[in-house]
């Protein structure tokens, strides 16, 4: 499975960034396209091919944002990464060769199949931001079928760190963030299993060695928060590292 892994992280990714830990992020360096992006895309597409009920779900509320966000991520791929993207009419040419039809009556999908990065999309509801649609390839102990329309707090549970004051912190941070201003954080913690698509209900216990420090794998996830300025809604995107022990304890200083 060495080729859905990275060989590095472009972070320091021990440093000390526990929750919520953020800092701004720079939109050009929003979306990520790493050594793994071939590997990892003949995953996702095979995961929406295949469980497409279990990666994607979007409320018929979130439709409208989610071609904004579509529109956005687009955007940014056109305009950078050393045109490894390729517009072709209502397709686009992406740096595997894959051509990917843009359809907008499925943002989500045609997101997962454009990205790296899993999505989130987070609307107000009353106090709380509930989530409305994600495509999610790539969820790391959670299942978006038990997740989606729930607010973040529900969302969070069973976490054992997201105390009721983090969740408070959490819902601000959610409430603050401006268009012109996203933000991102990470996590860290060592594996057993280097699979990328790891669900798991919130009633089943953690799999054995997750999260141990003992692990032969690094996973970590780029978070980045920001708001899409047409609808308002918050974005949640994630993009995640896998890298081996050996690969890590290499880039150590």
């Amino acid at each position: 499975m060495t080729e859905i892994l990275q060989r590095s992280i472009p972070y320091d990714a021990f440093e000390d960034k526990r929750l919520p830990g953020i800092a701004p992020l720079d939109m050009a360096d929003w979306l990520i396209v790493d050594d793994a992006y071939a590997g990892q895309m003949a995953r996702r597409e095979d995961l929406l091919a295949q469980s497409r009920n279990s990666v994607l779900a979007l409320d018929d509320s979130a439709f409208e944002a989610a071609q904004e966000l579509l529109d956005l991520a687009l955007a940014r791929l056109l305009s950078g990464y050393n045109n490894d993207f390729v517009r072709e009419g209502d397709a686009v040419k992406c740096p595997d060769e894959r051509v990917v039809e843009l359809d907008y009556s499925d943002p989500f999908g045609t997101l997962g199949r454009l990205t790296q990065e899993d999505f989130c999309l987070m609307g107000k509801r009353g106090e709380e931001h509930v989530l409305l649609g994600a495509v999610l390839c790539f969820p790391a102990s959670w299942k978006l079928s038990e997740k989606f329309m729930q607010p973040l707090i529900g969302i969070h549970i069973p976490v054992e760190p997201y105390t009721e004051d983090i969740a408070k912190r959490v819902q601000r941070l959610f409430d603050g963030v401006r268009s012109d201003r996203p933000l991102w954080r990470f996590n860290a913690l060592w594996y057993e299993d280097p699979e990328l698509h790891q669900p798991r209900s919130a009633s089943e216990p953690r799999r054995v060695g997750a999260g141990s420090d003992e692990g032969p794998y690094f996973r970590s996830e780029k978070q980045s928060i920001l708001k899409l300025p047409k609808s308002g809604m918050a974005v949640f995107s994630i993009h995640t590292f896998v890298v081996k022990r050996e690969d890590m304890r290499a880039a150590q200083p």
